[in-house]
């Protein structure tokens, strides 16, 4: 109905107001409570086991079983629309913890389910979706970091030696406190994703449940006080706005009711595809906005509250002799468990032109080094000027990790477990190899080589104020932040002078100024003084 390029930066501006309101209203009635769970009797329990809380919760959420079953957040599953792939957790292999094959119990303490401890899990019993990790509003539940997902039913000692009790969780209390999810809830998985809190991402971390405008102007309460799904719009509980599949240039513009491809996981979605406006320079913003994504100016730099580990060096863990260290910051520097890490605090991203598929390696696929010997286990997907592709930032995680060099495949070690095996109990690299690849449904050569690895992570959190934005020198520079990309013609990095423009137009202006005063002599040299 709407052509949102004819519409006038007036009209936008209207529309944009009348849609805000539009979602204030209907996002703040949809976080009101439509039942006060305190009353319930079903609630009350006494609950021993968490799928009993379960039970109880589809006693009246009829539908929400076979919801929940249908989502990636259940089957750790994504298939690719683009492609025949199928990626999720459960397919992928990254450079932090490598793969969740023969590690369930560790890894899925951030699946929606309870009791994953292996690959005999039944994903058709609905009792064992977890309700509580989602909608607890208690404060109070939690999973277990190795209890395949259940919380803990006793006082439990955490770490292991620690002199620390993590108390058991009250069932009835969190099954009463039930409500819409809010930030902490969704983070109390995705902030802490390769092991610990801000490990993984760079963009997300738990410094986002008590956000400041300064960190993250959507997030904090003294901002929009958004939540997550205000922009990753759930329907039936399937969740929009994943990494796997993303828009890179939404040229639709603003939701309209009525009119929208059901997520509003884009900027676009609320700031239109002209969100300046009001000057000349507005309107110069806003076609750099054709190709240039809006993260790409406006996260300067993520990681900008906790840092962020850029590096995890496998091939150095197992010397149980060398002590465990830290950084300025406290976190580990190394473990024998793992290996050497680095942390990086206010990172300035990597920038690659993206269209919105990456080609993540999958359990299986075989992989070679590139010519700088590193195995790229993510390939950002566009070509600068191409259909939908927009210059968007990354964390880029690097690692060295293990690889089985006859079968050309990345190892999927057997890393957390009481048995021999397990390389966090027997520090042996082959054993664990063997074990990995073989719960993968893979056969292990024996020969093995630990490779350097990438891996890319698409910014989109962690937007920062207005003013807080990337200048144009920040671009238009020869050692700017475009520096590294190749393909177009950017002014002040291409131009003759090295990338520094304002010394090209000084020789220009120097240049018409000395053809003047060239013609002047000549005129006067003609018609010298005293002379007819």
């Amino acid at each position: 109905m709407f052509g949102m390029k004819t519409i006038t930066i007036r009209h936008s501006s209207v529309l944009l107001l009348l849609v805000t309101v539009f979602f204030t209203v209907t996002t703040s009635l949809a976080y009101a409570s439509t039942a006060d769970h305190q009353t319930f009797e079903q609630l009350n329990g006494p609950f021993n086991k968490a799928q009993e809380v379960t039970k109880a919760c589809l006693e009246c959420h009829t539908k929400a079983g076979e919801q929940i079953q249908a989502s990636t957040h259940w089957t750790w599953e994504h298939e690719q629309i683009s492609s025949d792939e199928i990626y999720g957790k459960k397919n992928v292999v990254n450079n932090f913890c490598i793969s969740t094959a023969s590690n369930e119990p560790r890894c899925t303490s951030c699946h929606t389910g309870y009791g994953w401890k292996d690959g005999q899990f039944d994903f058709t019993k609905q009792e064992s979706i977890d309700c509580l990790v989602c909608h607890d509003q208690s404060g109070q539940y939690r999973k277990f970091p190795t209890a395949a997902g259940h919380p803990n039913y006793v006082d439990t000692e955490w770490p292991v030696g620690s002199g620390k009790i993590l108390p058991a969780v009250d069932l009835a209390q969190s099954a009463k406190s039930v409500a819409t999810p809010e930030v902490k809830n969704c983070g109390s998985c995705h902030f802490f994703g390769g092991g610990g809190d801000a490990v993984k991402h760079g963009d997300m971390d738990s410094s986002l449940n008590t956000a400041s405008p300064e960190l993250d102007v959507h997030l904090a309460k003294e901002g929009a006080n958004l939540k997550c799904q205000d922009c990753h719009t759930t329907s039936a509980h399937i969740t929009q706005g994943s990494r796997y599949s993303m828009n890179a240039k939404d040229t639709s513009g603003i939701d309209i009711p009525g009119h929208t491809d059901m997520s509003r996981a884009t900027c676009e979605s609320c700031h239109s595809t002209t969100p300046h406006q009001g000057s000349r320079e507005a309107i110069r913003l806003n076609q750099h906005a054709e190709n240039v994504a809006c993260q790409t100016c406006h996260i300067p730099e993520f990681a900008r509250e906790k840092a962020t580990k850029t590096f995890w060096d496998w091939s150095t863990a197992g010397d149980k002799k060398r002590p465990m260290t830290k950084d300025e910051w406290g976190n580990p520097l190394y473990d024998p468990k793992k290996g050497d890490f680095v942390w990086e605090k206010n990172v300035v991203p990597e920038y690659a032109c993206f269209n919105g598929e990456i080609d993540y390696t999958t359990v299986g696929e075989k992989v070679q080094p590139n010519a700088d010997g590193v195995i790229e286990l993510t390939k950002v997907q566009g070509t600068c000027g191409g259909e939908g592709t927009r210059i968007w930032p990354f964390k880029v995680m690097k690692g060295k990790q293990p690889y089985d060099v006859k079968n050309q495949l990345m190892i999927t070690p057997h890393l957390f477990g009481k048995d021999s095996s397990a390389y966090w109990k027997s520090y042996d690299w082959a054993e664990a190899a063997t074990a990995g690849m073989a719960a993968s449904g893979l056969e292990f050569d024996g020969e093995m080589a630990f490779v350097g690895t990438d891996y890319h992570f698409p910014i989109t959190h962690m937007v920062a104020p207005a003013e807080k934005a990337l200048e144009c020198q920040d671009c238009h520079s020869k050692d700017g932040r475009m520096a590294k990309i190749a393909g177009f013609y950017i002014p002040g990095r291409d131009d003759a002078l090295g990338g520094n423009s304002q010394y090209l137009w000084w020789l220009v202006a120097l240049t018409v100024l000395a053809a003047a005063i060239h013609g002047l002599l000549r005129l006067f040299s003609r018609h010298p003084q005293g002379k007819e």
